[in-house]
């Protein structure tokens, strides 16, 4: 289980770095239709950090209260994939084919993480 919350930290923490520092770039480089302003990009990334920072802490400090277990993983993880799949059935995840991938991608790793977690609890 470990290992999962490990990968499950690599993943959110460069994800949302990489949304927090530059996120105009970041959409452009995934296919995504790049936003007028940052803010909403910016404000995903740092809630993706703040996840992964409070699974770090339930890690390091399995007696700190309010960290993220993976009772509370499962259903951001399932819930994330749900959210970018409709986007993709619906046609308005991207326009073009790189930026489906990406998403389609996103949501296969979600989905992966929150079975995992859901097989280990």
């Amino acid at each position: 289980m470990e290992r999962i919350l490990w990968a499950e930290i690599a993943i959110k923490s460069t994800l949302g770095l990489i949304l927090l520092l530059a996120p105009l770039l970041a959409s452009s480089l995934a296919g995504i239709q790049r936003p007028n302003t940052g803010f909403w990009p910016r404000l995903t990334g740092a809630l993706t950090l703040a996840v992964a920072v409070s699974i770090w802490i339930g890690l390091h400090f399995p007696d700190a209260r309010g960290s993220i277990g993976p009772a509370a993983l499962v259903p951001i993880n399932l819930i994330s994939a749900t959210t970018l799949l409709t986007t993709l059935v619906l046609g308005a995840a991207a326009e073009t084919r790189r930026g489906k991938l990406v998403v389609a991608a996103g949501a296969v790793v979600l989905l992966a993480l929150g079975f995992l977690e859901i097989a280990h609890i």
